[in-house]
């Protein structure tokens, strides 16, 4: 690894990952755009996730395996600690990077001279566990281009659903972590959405239309799908948020109160589609 700063931090935090890990990694050295540092930290796992690992030979990556197990969000944590790039980027061992992600969003971010964007995000595809495509998810309603914070926030509680994305389809300024603190996981659904919504605070969103990221539904999130967590932590969230100054109407909390329900049960019967 060279001495230089890269653009970006790929970070891959990872528990039990040998069976997908492998292919994720594999995405982010096909990247069109190669200034990176890939970072994998192993939260301890039993498995054999260190050879799959240790399978790749590029100086670009980094591994390192945590002492103890820090748990989802001490992982992810150290994974923002251990950055050292302009851009930081999370990607779950079981998500995938398109070969032009990177490339595509260093550009949005590289190109807002006076810094007024927080972050950018993408379209995306739902796997299944075999890798299957069944979905396509975006921000509804807009083509390529600038989203205001004001609006992208909005939208998402309007919507009862965190319409930025997972994260592997965020990329967003690393300096803005010492304004923006650690992940959060009070709500563990919606770590990644609150964490956005407090970058947010600090500058507007830029939205890739063009598919740059794919994450996998696997059956170990049905009886998560399948209870009420998902929904209570989202409104949980959103009423943090609001006691912390964030500008909603009575009627944009009415109406993601009544669309995150609605959600729940949209994703109990997509979850018996394709995983039952």
């Amino acid at each position: 690894m060279s001495d230089a700063i890269p653009a970006v931090s790929v970070c891959i935090p990872t528990y039990l990952g040998a069976q997908t890990i492998g292919p994720a990694i594999a995405s982010v050295l096909a990247q069109t755009f190669a200034d990176f540092e890939l970072i994998i930290i192993d939260d301890g796992s039993p498995d054999e996730t260190a050879t799959v690992v240790g399978g790749f030979d590029d100086p670009r990556i980094r591994y390192l395996r945590n002492a103890t197990n820090l748990g989802p969000e001490g992982n992810w944590n150290r994974c923002l600690t251990e950055a050292q790039g302009r851009y930081f980027k999370l990607l779950p061992h079981d998500d995938l990077l398109h070969p032009r992600c990177l490339e595509r969003q260093v550009t949005a971010l590289d190109q807002d001279l006076d810094e007024t964007l927080a972050l950018v995000f993408s379209a995306r595809r739902v796997l299944t566990p075999d890798g299957r495509v069944v979905a396509r998810r975006g921000y509804p309603g807009i083509g390529e281009g600038r989203l205001s914070a004001v609006k992208a926030r909005r939208q998402c509680v309007r919507h009862g659903t965190n319409l930025l994305g997972e994260p592997g389809a965020v990329m967003f300024r690393r300096s803005l972590v010492a304004r923006t603190g650690m992940f959060d996981a009070r709500e563990p659904y919606v770590i990644d959405m609150d964490y956005w919504f407090r970058l947010l605070a600090h500058g507007d969103a830029y939205y890739c239309n063009e598919v740059l990221a794919s994450f996998r539904v696997s059956a170990g999130q049905w009886s998560v799908v399948l209870g009420r967590q998902q929904s209570a932590d989202f409104l949980r969230c959103v009423e943090r948020h609001v006691r912390a100054g964030l500008a909603l109407g009575m009627i944009d909390q009415l109406m993601g109160r009544l669309t995150a329900r609605l959600n729940n049960v949209a994703r109990r019967i997509f979850y018996r589609m394709y995983l039952a």
